[in-house]
């Protein structure tokens, strides 16, 4: 009754997140609309200025003269690029409340496991013989960190991945992270502004941002761009081109600029390509110079209040003489001076008299130079903050969940334990306890009746917790283990591995890091042992190897089909039996998914191949209990 009544009320909380994200779509809807409307207004009203004025301008050349109708023009150009930029201030809203939205309708999918509206995850690379990030479903399609994972930038991402397939937790680091997460989860505000001012950074709601690439183009090397001298030396033969020309036009001296006019444009030209593709470089990556300062800003002018660790992590934010705000923005203005170069006559035309584009080679680089240095560090907490972001917006979607207790021994004790990648509505919790360094429980159970997904359950509870995250439990105390999964082994065809030998290669390999000295131990979590080969070499093969394990460094969980096994908890006082078992009504198996003590009773494949219709004959006695 206990389980049945939590059960009803995190339905209750996890009904209320759900509603509160309805409701605020239904706001960003109405908001959009109204902001549509006012860019449909805008638009009318600029084609109605370029009517106007081509009818003024047309009047005041036939009735004033060519004054009057030069200045109409004028002032035309004027009003028609003020509507244009507060045209452009509405539509980047506009764009702003649809990409707020989408993160809304991604946070009900994760809520729903709804995986076609969940964001794709990107293929980062698994560390080869991984112990645990395959059978464990923490990486890949439908997985733990495509769940979770809010960040846009590829670093955050990778960030994430690497503390969910941490092998070593660390005490200090899982502390520090759920103080982080507790003050981050109630800040719903905080945490989706975050998301939307990265995602306005990458510039498509599909695409990541490459911090290594900006830290690239943020590198400096002194020794391949333009000198302050060059600079100079250019200035002055601008100089003198002018000079020239207008000494020639008096007819002073002879027409000899076009002589000094190709040294200078052969000198600049030649001290532009030290720059190598500086101009592309900074074409392509304005607009994420640009919004990354948008996403600083915000971690700059946040109220912080009484959130104290979330501060100190923002601390090199909120330097007041050293903003990197304001760092950018000077970036920000060069490179925007830079995009002259998409007017061809007009740059042609300011280059022609002054060394334009070596000027502001030669600034970009200066101003680069002075906050590479930096760059790293602030780009380490925003993915830092991505990371936490990503966990407590996973907390907050999830209110059942809890943060475990952490403590010293060897201990595993979890009350109201689920799976995330079940949907809330079909999961069943289960209780379970595992406090004897050295011991081993063997789970039996018919065919689908739930082994394989609470070995899972228990190892995915154990990395969430150790990434610093809440856990599906509604009380969890753990200490600090290695963990080691042999769960979802496959052949290589590659590698010309059958399935047998894959799987005596994985089992020999947990056996060796149990036997390797280290202070924490092994928590090890075996799927139906030895099932590639027959019943008689799988049954010595596994009680060989379940003898192996208890007694040592370790401790975990092995379920099999082989009844047999469950006779070594009479001999091994390290061992115990539980089970899941389920029911036959009207014809067809039910299972109630709960851990039960003791050795399962009955097995189910040959009632499962009767019900399917195979010619089987069943004794109906095997199936009671």
């Amino acid at each position: 009754m206990l389980y049945k009544t939590r059960k009803i009320f995190d339905l209750i909380d996890k009904q209320t997140r759900l509603h509160a994200l309805e409701r605020h779509i239904r706001r960003l809807n109405g908001s959009i609309d109204n902001l549509r409307s006012r860019s449909d207004q805008f638009v009318r009203l600029r084609v109605a200025i370029v009517a106007v004025s081509v009818v003024l301008a047309f009047l005041a050349f036939s009735a004033a003269g060519n004054v009057a109708g030069s200045i109409c023009i004028v002032i035309a150009f004027i009003v028609f690029n003020i509507a244009a930029y507060y045209h452009r201030q509405v539509q980047n809203s506009i764009q702003r409340h649809l990409a707020w939205r989408r993160i809304k309708f991604a946070h009900i999918a994760r809520i729903k496991l709804d995986w076609e509206r969940i964001p794709a995850e990107e293929n980062l690379p698994i560390p080869p013989d991984h112990p645990f990030a395959i059978d464990l479903d923490l990486v890949g399609e439908r997985s733990i960190h495509r769940l979770i994972d809010t960040s846009v930038s590829r670093e955050g991402s990778a960030r994430l991945r690497d503390w969910l397939l941490n092998t070593v937790p660390d005490l200090p680091t899982i502390e520090k992270r759920q103080i982080l997460l507790r003050e981050l989860m109630p800040l719903t505000t905080f945490r989706d502004k975050l998301i939307l001012n990265g995602r306005m950074a990458a510039g498509s709601r599909e695409q990541r941002l490459d911090g290594n690439k900006l830290l690239t183009w943020f590198e400096y090397n002194e020794a391949t761009g333009p000198q302050r001298s060059d600079v100079l030396i250019a200035a002055g033969l601008a100089a003198l081109n002018i000079a020239l020309m207008i000494l020639s036009s008096l007819s002073i001296i002879p027409p000899i600029w076009p002589i000094s006019f190709i040294i200078y444009a052969l000198y600049v030209r030649g001290k532009l390509q030290s720059a190598g593709d500086l101009f592309s470089q900074s074409m392509s990556l304005g607009g994420v110079v640009e919004n990354l300062n948008a996403i600083f800003r915000f971690l700059e002018t946040y109220r912080y209040g009484a959130n104290v660790n979330l501060k100190a992590l923002c601390a090199p934010f909120l330097d007041s003489q050293n903003r990197p705000s304001a760092q950018l923005r000077r970036i920000g203005f060069i490179v925007s001076a830079v995009s002259l170069r998409t007017n061809a006559i007009l740059w042609g035309v300011i280059n022609f008299f002054i060394p334009w584009d070596l000027y502001f080679a030669y600034l970009l680089n200066q101003r680069k130079a002075e906050i590479a240095a930096q760059m790293p560090k602030w780009l380490d907490v925003w993915f830092e903050l991505e990371t936490l972001n990503a966990l407590a917006n996973f907390a907050h979607l999830n209110p059942e969940y809890s943060f475990p207790v952490i403590t010293s021994g060897s201990t595993f004790k979890g009350e109201g334990l689920g799976h995330p990648l079940i949907p809330f509505d079909a999961k069943v919790s289960n209780d379970f306890t595992l406090t004897e360094r050295g011991s081993t429980v063997i789970i039996t159970g018919s065919n689908m009746a739930g082994k394989s997904s609470f070995l899972r359950t228990l190892g995915v509870n154990l990395c969430l917790g150790y990434a610093g995250a809440p856990v599906n439990a509604t009380y969890l105390e753990i200490s600090l283990f290695r963990v080691f999964t042999c769960i979802k082994v496959s052949d290589s065809v590659t590698d010309g591995f059958s399935y047998f030998y894959a799987e005596v290669r994985r089992l020999k390999a947990l056996l060796n890091e149990l036997e390797r000295e280290h202070p924490y131990p092994l928590f090890y979590l075996i799927d139906e042992i030895f099932k590639g080969t027959n019943n008689r070499e799988r049954l010595i093969g596994s009680r060989a190897y379940i003898r192996a394990l208890v007694g040592r460094n370790g401790m975990g969980a092995v379920s099999t089909h082989d009844l047999e096994l469950v006779r070594l908890a009479d001999e091994l006082p390290h061992i115990r039996n539980e089970h899941f078992k389920e029911d036959v009504i009207d014809g067809r198996m039910v299972f109630d998914y709960r851990l039960r003590s003791g050795p399962s009773p009955t097995t189910n494949a040959l009632k499962i191949m009767q019900l399917e219709g195979l010619p089987v004959e069943v004794d109906e006695k095997l199936f009671q209990d």
